[in-house]
């Protein structure tokens, strides 16, 4: 199975910037997409970023210009750099990813797993 570990966030004043990473683990899997989600208490979690296999990404038009995912391929981990932070920003953001997984046993599983959620708090 294929596991998530978020982590950066954190405090930061208006104007500031923060990173997040989201390293994946497990065995036997291939990634399509990785990508960046955030929900306020009482909303629906809304796409912040997402980044392709091949490095094509996809940003709301909250947070284009101030916010840029990246990812490496190598090791499975993604990135998300958030610039010129907003108190509107303020929210938790949960690392998403999508792709293939094999069991050596019984065959081949699509996957799509979440991280743990990662607080991120900007202050006017």
């Amino acid at each position: 199975q294929v596991q998530l570990v978020e982590s950066g966030g954190g405090l930061v004043q208006a104007g500031g910037s923060l990173g997040l990473s989201c390293a994946t683990s497990g065995r036997h899997f291939s990634i399509n997409s990785m990508g960046w989600y955030r929900q306020a208490p009482g909303k629906q979690r809304e796409l912040v970023a997402s980044i392709s296999s091949g490095g094509s990404t996809n940003y709301a038009n909250s947070v284009k210009g101030r916010f840029t995912i990246s990812r490496d391929n190598a090791k499975n981990t993604a990135f998300l750099q958030m610039n010129r932070l907003e108190p509107e920003d303020t929210v938790v953001y949960y690392c998403n990813a999508r792709g293939v997984w094999i069991n050596i046993a019984t065959g081949r599983y699509e996957y799509d797993v979440w991280g743990q959620g990662t607080q991120v708090t900007v202050s006017s």
